[in-house]
């Protein structure tokens, strides 16, 4: 007798029964839909106004998607420790529901600007602290994100007749200050940028303390010519405190564009020599010349005429050195020299008073 085909009914039989009673354990409780509080919130200070950027939650407390979002609390204050958000100083509406599903794939990146008061900013040298606060639809929330702070050192306006000119040792500026505030503990400068139109980066160009007011000056010694740039000056608040300094910029002025197109001509050569030498052999004039000191100086042009006539150059190539001989004197003749600078890009200088020799 053949039992198998009766062992396996049992068995699933037994296995449906076990299955039947499967102890499944308590229900969970429903979502709270508390989205998770933001720990990436940053804060930027430029002039009176702070930016704040943080990432929308996509996750909920109890680890799950978020399907609904409210709006979104921005949270300032003069204390150190924020408890609560308080009186908000601003919102954020709440995002549309499509921007919510589609913030689950790619979490979006939000931004709000605070424009600081004129009055907070005579409470330094607190620290004004940030922090947002995420609600569901319900209006309720996990709490505050991580807090930031920013200085609340007051800044000084751009000066309103910033001047830049193009020079042939590089840019030169001049402005007015009104002076620096008498804030406590606190430093003012000027710094000026310097951005490099075809490539868009900016560069510390110079920077000079504010002391009394007046006229103010500064130069950019470190441009690259055939370049263009365009610069602004900002006003730098510095704020002395036990762990170091802060710094806080205030806005900028309008930006001045410079074409650094070199016309310069090098210095003009000084100290010209001509010196007869030749006897018991063939005749020449050496010259001698003290060396321009020019960054850019690529050589010397030598000229040389005769008395009622045109000078011509005698060199078919750029003199490296500050020295030429001329071996193509004659007898009985006497000549009148003078020599130029050139540099890398073709600007030649002026030529000084002539030097004479006469070849015996």
């Amino acid at each position: 007798m053949n039992c198998l085909p009766r062992k396996i009914s049992l068995g699933i039989a037994l296995s449906i029964f076990l299955t039947g009673c499967a102890q499944t354990g308590p229900p969970l409780p429903p979502s709270l839909e508390l989205p998770k509080p933001p720990s990436d919130l940053r804060a930027g200070r430029k002039g009176n106004e702070v930016t704040l950027t943080w990432t929308e939650p996509t996750r909920t407390t109890d680890r799950k998607s978020v399907r609904y979002l409210g709006p979104t609390r921005i949270c300032r204050s003069i204390e150190a420790e924020m408890k609560d958000c308080g009186n908000p100083v601003g919102q954020l509406p709440t995002p549309p529901q499509s921007s919510q599903a589609a913030a689950s794939a790619q979490p979006q990146l939000l931004v709000f600007v605070d424009r600081l008061p004129p009055e907070i900013l005579q409470q330094i040298p607190n620290d004004l602290t940030y922090a947002v606060e995420v609600l569901n639809r319900d209006g309720r929330s996990a709490g505050l994100s991580n807090r930031v702070q920013v200085a609340a050192v007051p800044t000084l306006p751009p000066p309103s007749d910033f001047h830049a000119e193009l020079t042939a040792s590089g840019v030169e500026f001049a402005w007015t200050t009104t002076g620096a505030s008498l804030a406590p503990g606190v430093q003012h400068r000027y710094r000026i940028y310097r951005r490099d139109e075809s490539t868009g980066k900016d560069a510390v160009a110079a920077e000079v303390p504010i002391a009394e007011a007046g006229p103010m000056r500064a130069q950019d010694l470190t441009l690259e010519w055939e370049k263009t740039y365009l610069y602004r000056i900002t006003s730098v608040s510095v704020l002395s405190k036990p762990g170091g300094e802060v710094q806080v910029e205030g806005d900028d002025s309008p930006a001045i564009r410079i074409v650094a197109h070199d016309t310069f001509p090098p210095a003009v050569p000084a100290g010209l020599q001509a010196v007869f030498s030749g006897e018991g052999q063939k005749a020449f004039v050496d010259l001698i010349w003290a060396p321009a000191t020019d960054a850019d100086l690529a050589g010397y042009n030598v000229y040389r005429h005769e008395a009622d006539s045109a000078a011509v150059k005698l060199n078919s190539h750029l003199i490296k050195a500050p020295a030429y001989r001329d071996d193509s004197v004659a007898p009985g003749k006497t000549y009148y020299y003078s020599v130029s600078s050139v540099d890398v890009r073709g600007n030649e200088s002026a030529r000084p008073e002539e030097t004479s020799e006469t070849v015996p």
